[in-house]
């Protein structure tokens, strides 16, 4: 069982606005009165009771796997030594035991996850024991950078609106989220330690957010985007191969060019996994787009090297983008919210744990 004595998020400020402080605990509390908690709520509580079953059955951990999921991390956090983790740990609330057990417990997770059934446990009812964990684990995780990113949003939003048209409407969507009725409302914030200000203020902060983003999000501004997008926006549909060896690949390439074969061919005459995907030109790493615009349909790219041996890809099709494909679309829409509130939580919003550890 991982250590109690976890991070205290009553503490730890993300960021102020106004002349008000706000805590890694409003940024959940915001989340979970958005519906926007639940997924990594139940992820938390699955490794729980992953980590419970692993004892029961005195699983044997891989310490190997474990110092390399926390060399991914710290790699990704830009944390070369020992002292740098201790540091961007201790700005956190964390130690050295928490971050360990929070990479045991997904190893156990990615272990017996079809083999526990989660307890049902609402984050409300939760204790806060449990509550202090889950905030570890959100910070780890990297959820929490996201939740207070949506927060920080919405503050920009409600500090440069002064109407508070739209709580109403907004309140009655929580009702419908969380499935409770207008009576149990103080129960509910209750377990949360909130009042009906708070509850308020979170529905005039949320209506103001989405005036914001129904007035940016209209069809001639994502047209505009999707014009300096096009290229990046490009679809691509292909045929790949998965190969042993360089060897193999240009075999491959010689049966398809050479002799006319189809992948699919090649694939059961040298049984190879083969597969077809769509993706996006922007999903693909640097080194790798210019060689996909490169190509026309029919063709086929060079072998290309993968984690245990080679790749061959043939375009199907390369599709324009449309402003009303959902994938372009959600890019499109993603990239006009950065860019605006971006702009605008500068204004209203001082950032404190990311503007803090950027200089560590």
């Amino acid at each position: 069982m991982p250590s109690a004595e976890s991070v205290s998020h009553e503490d730890l400020v993300i960021c102020a606005c106004g002349d008000r402080e706000y805590k890694a605990r409003d940024a959940v509390d915001a989340a979970l009165w958005r519906g926007a908690l639940d997924d990594s709520w139940q992820h938390f509580l699955a490794g729980l009771a992953a980590e419970k079953r692993a004892d029961e059955l005195d699983l044997e951990i891989d310490e190997g796997e474990l110092d390399a999921a926390a060399e991914a991390f710290r790699y990704g956090h830009d944390l070369i030594t020992a002292e740098e983790t201790e540091q961007w740990l201790a700005t956190r609330g964390l130690t050295l035991d928490v971050f360990s057990d929070y990479f045991a417990r997904q190893y156990c997770a990615g272990k017996l996850a079809d083999e526990v059934t989660p307890t049902p446990t609402s984050y409300v009812a939760a204790s806060g024991e449990l509550r202090r964990l889950f905030a570890g684990d959100l910070i780890l995780s990297g959820d929490l950078d996201r939740i207070s990113e949506e927060l920080i949003w919405r503050l920009a939003a409600w500090t440069a609106e002064e109407e508070a048209e739209g709580g109403r409407a907004e309140e009655e969507h929580f009702f419908e989220r969380h499935q409770i009725k207008a009576d149990e409302l103080p129960d509910w914030l209750s377990g949360l330690g909130r009042d009906a200000a708070w509850f308020s203020e979170m529905a005039a902060m949320e209506a103001a957010y989405r005036r914001r983003c129904e007035a940016l999000l209209v069809p001639q501004s994502r047209q505009r985007e999707l014009a300096t997008m096009r290229l990046p926006l490009t679809r691509f549909e292909a045929e790949v191969l998965e190969l042993e060896s360089r060897d193999a690949a240009q075999e491959a390439l010689f049966c398809i060019k050479e002799d006319g074969m189809s992948m699919e061919e090649v694939a059961v005459e040298g049984r190879y996994a083969y597969r077809q995907i769509d993706f996006l030109l922007e999903d693909l790493p640097p080194d790798l787009q210019q060689k996909f615009l490169s190509v026309s349909p029919g063709d086929v790219l060079d072998p290309m090297p993968r984690e245990d041996g080679f790749e061959l890809a043939r375009i199907k099709s390369k599709i324009e983008p449309n402003a009303e494909d959902p994938a372009v679309r959600l890019r499109i829409e993603q990239r006009m919210l950065d860019r605006h509130f971006a702009e605008l939580s500068s204004k209203h919003v001082e950032r404190r744990l990311n503007a803090a550890t950027s200089t560590e």
